[in-house]
C-alpha cells in the first residue's frame, strides 16, 4: 500500500488504524425504521384515546411523584406507581376509562416517566455526560406531536402487510422496504400535520462495507455545509430560506384567523404541512450525503460545534436551517453499522489557525477572513479546507492515541503502547481532545 501519513503519522498505513480483525465476531446493532400510517376514521378516534390516555398515566405518576416529594415521603418505586396510577385508577369511576385502551400503552408511558426520572439523576450526579437533564414536565394535551409505544405483546404484523396495534386495529403501512428482522417494539406517532408514523427497532446484522484507505476530516460551516480535506466543498441546501416566502404568507393568514375557530385549526395545519415538507428535504438531503461519505471513506472525522450556543445569536435561523447535529449524528450510526470509524475533535482545537502544511499557528482570525498566508512557510490557505484537513490530522492522533478505548481494539490494546508521535501544534497551547470513537463492537 503506498498510502501514508502525512507529517507526524507518515510512517503508519491508514488501514492498520481502523481494519478489523478477520475472525471477530460482530455483534447485532439496533436500528430504527420509520414508515408512513393511513389509518381510517375509527382507528383515528382510538389512536387519539391511546394518545390520551398515555398522557394521562404519564402526568398521574408524575403528580404522585412530586406529591411524595413534598410530604417527604420515600421515592415511589416503580411497581408501587403502577399499581397506584394504573391498576388502581381503573377501578375508579374518575379513571376507568383507561380499561378502553392497551394496557402495554399504559405500562410504556409509565416506563418513559421512569426513564426521564432515571435521565435526571443520572445528570444530577455526573454519570450522564453532556447538557444536564431538567425534572420531567407535565404533558399538555395542546402538543401537536402525540406519540404512543408498544412492545411485542402490544403489536404484530399481519401476512397482508397490515400493522395490528392492540385495541386499535390493521393499520394500513406503506413499506418503502423490508424490515431485516422481526421488531421488537413499535411506536405509533402523530406529528404537528397531521400524519402518522410507525418506527419500529429491530435487531439487525452490520453491513459491513469492504475496507477502503481513504479517511477524511470535515469541516461543517454556513457558506458551505461542509468542507471535506479532499477540497471538496457542499453546497448548503438552504431548504428553510427557499421556503421563507411561501410560509410568511401561510404565516399571515394563519394570524388573521380568530383563535379557537376551524378555519385557523386548518391554517394551523398547511403551515405545519410546509414546515413537515421542508425538514422531510432536509433529511432525506442529509441522509444521501452522509451515506456517500460513510461508503467512500474508511474514517470520518468532524469537529464538535456548539449549534445551542449558535441558535442564540444573530445567525440562529441559519445555524437551524443546516441541522448539523442531525447530519453528524447519521453519520455516527451510519459508521457503527457499516464497519466504518467515526471520532469527534473538540471544538476547542484550533483548526482555523494552525497551517496544515507546516504546523504553525498564528492565532485566531475573523470570520470575515476566508483566506491567509501562512507566516512561516508562506502556503496560501483557503479557510475551510485547512480546517478540514486539520481536523483529519488532529482524527487521525486522537485514534492512534486511544486504540485501547476505541471498540475496534483487540484484548491486547493498552498493554503493550506504541509510542504516539507528538503532535502538530506547540506544547500548552491545546486542549485534550473529547475522544469518541465509534466502531461495531468485537468479541
Amino acid at each position: 500500500m503506498n498510502v501514508h501519513r502525512r507529517n507526524h503519522m507518515s510512517a503508519t498505513p491508514i488501514l492498520s488504524l481502523y481494519s478489523h480483525r478477520p475472525n471477530d465476531t460482530i455483534m447485532l446493532v439496533q436500528l430504527r425504521y420509520n414508515y408512513r400510517v393511513y389509518p381510517n376514521a375509527p382507528q383515528r378516534r382510538a389512536l387519539a384515546q391511546a394518545f390520551g390516555c398515555a398522557r394521562v398515566v404519564f402526568n398521574d405518576g408524575l403528580r404522585a411523584r412530586q406529591e411524595a416529594h413534598a410530604a417527604g415521603l420515600a421515592y415511589l418505586k416503580d411497581t408501587d406507581l403502577q399499581k397506584q396510577v394504573i391498576t388502581a385508577a381503573k377501578q375508579t369511576p374518575e379513571r376507568a376509562w383507561l380499561a378502553d385502551v392497551s394496557s402495554v400503552v399504559l405500562v410504556q408511558s409509565l416506563r418513559d416517566l421512569h426513564a426521564a426520572y432515571r435521565n435526571f439523576f443520572s445528570s444530577l450526579t455526573g454519570k450522564r455526560k453532556g447538557p444536564k437533564v431538567a425534572l420531567p414536565r407535565l404533558k399538555s394535551r395542546k402538543d401537536r406531536k402525540q406519540s404512543i409505544r408498544l412492545t411485542a405483546n402490544g403489536f404484530s404484523l399481519r401476512p397482508n402487510g397490515r400493522l395490528y396495534v392492540a385495541k386499535v386495529g390493521d393499520l394500513r403501512v406503506r413499506w418503502s422496504r423490508t424490515l431485516p428482522s422481526a421488531p421488537t417494539s413499535v411506536t405509533v406517532t402523530m406529528d404537528a400535520s397531521g400524519r402518522y408514523w410507525c418506527s419500529f427497532v429491530v435487531d439487525a446484522d452490520p453491513d459491513i462495507l469492504p475496507e477502503l484507505d481513504t479517511d477524511t476530516g470535515m469541516d461543517l460551516g454556513l457558506n458551505h455545509f461542509a468542507v471535506l480535506a479532499d477540497g471538496r466543498k457542499v453546497d448548503s441546501p438552504k431548504f428553510l430560506r427557499r421556503a421563507e416566502k411561501k410560509l410568511k404568507r401561510m404565516q399571515k393568514a394563519l394570524s388573521r384567523k380568530a383563535k379557537g375557530s376551524n378555519n385557523r385549526d386548518k391554517a394551523r395545519k398547511k403551515v405545519a404541512r410546509q414546515h413537515a415538507r421542508v425538514a422531510d428535504r432536509r433529511r432525506d438531503w442529509q441522509h444521501k450525503l452522509s451515506t456517500q461519505i460513510i461508503r467512500d471513506n474508511q474514517a470520518v472525522f468532524v469537529e464538535t460545534l456548539s449549534a445551542r450556543g449558535l441558535g442564540r445569536t444573530r445567525l440562529a435561523k441559519s445555524v437551524h436551517d443546516a441541522g448539523w447535529a442531525r447530519f453528524v449524528a447519521m453519520l455516527e450510526y451510519k459508521a457503527v453499522k457499516h464497519g466504518r470509524t467515526f471520532a469527534k475533535v473538540d471544538r476547542a482545537f484550533p483548526s482555523s489557525q494552525v497551517c496544515s502544511a507546516c504546523g504553525f499557528r498564528d492565532g485566531p482570525k475573523p470570520l470575515h477572513v476566508r483566506a491567509w498566508t501562512c507566516e512561516n512557510c508562506g502556503t496560501m490557505h483557503d479557510r475551510d479546507h485547512n480546517a478540514a484537513k486539520n481536523v483529519l490530522f488532529e482524527g487521525r492522533r486522537i485514534v492512534a492515541a486511544g486504540r485501547a478505548e476505541t471498540q475496534n481494539a483487540p484484548p491486547s490494546a493498552g498493554k503493550t503502547r506504541m509510542p504516539v508521535p507528538a503532535q502538530r501544534v506547540e506544547a500548552g497551547t491545546h486542549q485534550d481532545p473529547q475522544m469518541r470513537v465509534v466502531g461495531i463492537q468485537v468479541l
